[in-house]
């Protein structure tokens, strides 16, 4: 199963965080199968491609829960648990 969720970057104490699809097996580090956007907790700021997101929501994938609040944040419509 796919989950489209969050990789972290950047240094200590300054996390970037990438949104990610990976596979459900894969660890916070592992391959992902493609980027979908990035997230800045300290500058809160969000960055999506939406195309992308749509196109890994059709083929079955489920957002986690913290990137599905993100993306209610960033008030985009056509993204929710399924």
């Amino acid at each position: 199963m796919v989950k489209l969720r969050l990789k972290r970057f950047g240094r200590k104490q300054r996390a970037i965080y990438r949104i990610v699809a990976i596979d459900v097996r894969a660890g916070r580090e592992g391959r992902d199968l493609g980027k979908v956007g990035f997230y800045d907790p300290q500058k809160k700021q969000t960055y999506s491609n939406v195309a992308s997101i749509l196109y890994f929501l059709e083929r079955g994938a489920q957002p986690t829960k913290i990137v599905h609040d993100i993306s209610k944040r960033g008030k985009l419509k056509n993204f929710g648990l399924m």
